[in-house]
């Protein structure tokens, strides 16, 4: 069995940091893609970046130079730094991973339970 467990969320205000962290355990053969999605209240879930196991990057316009994403791969953990945050910011973050169990040829997409950023004075 595969989890994602995410952690460092929290309250911050206006113009604030914080550094996400998720890491995967478990029964995991090789990962693929590992990325960050966020999901505010009445909103569909959104991509905010995401990071190749050779470390490309993608990231959504709305965080272009603001946030950094980055893995260990030693780890099987992906980060995300943010910087500069907003209030618009303000959204539960999710963590996405494409994983090849063990005695498995086939991948799968897994998801941390969430963990809510809050960007508020």
């Amino acid at each position: 069995q595969v989890q994602l467990v995410e952690s460092g969320g929290g309250l911050v205000q206006p113009g604030g940091s914080l550094r996400l962290s998720c890491a995967a355990s478990g029964s995991i053969g090789s990962i693929a893609d590992m990325g960050w999605y966020r999901q505010a209240p009445g909103t569909q879930r959104e991509l905010v970046a995401d990071i190749t196991s050779g470390g490309g990057t993608n990231y959504a316009d709305s965080v272009k130079g603001r946030f950094t994403i980055s893995r260990d791969n030693a780890k099987n953990t992906v980060y995300l730094q943010m910087n500069s945050l907003a209030p618009e910011d303000t959204a539960v973050y999710y963590c996405n991973a494409v994983i090849r169990p063990v005695l498995y040829s086939s991948f799968f997409t897994y998801w941390g339970q969430g963990t809510q950023v809050t960007v508020s004075s």
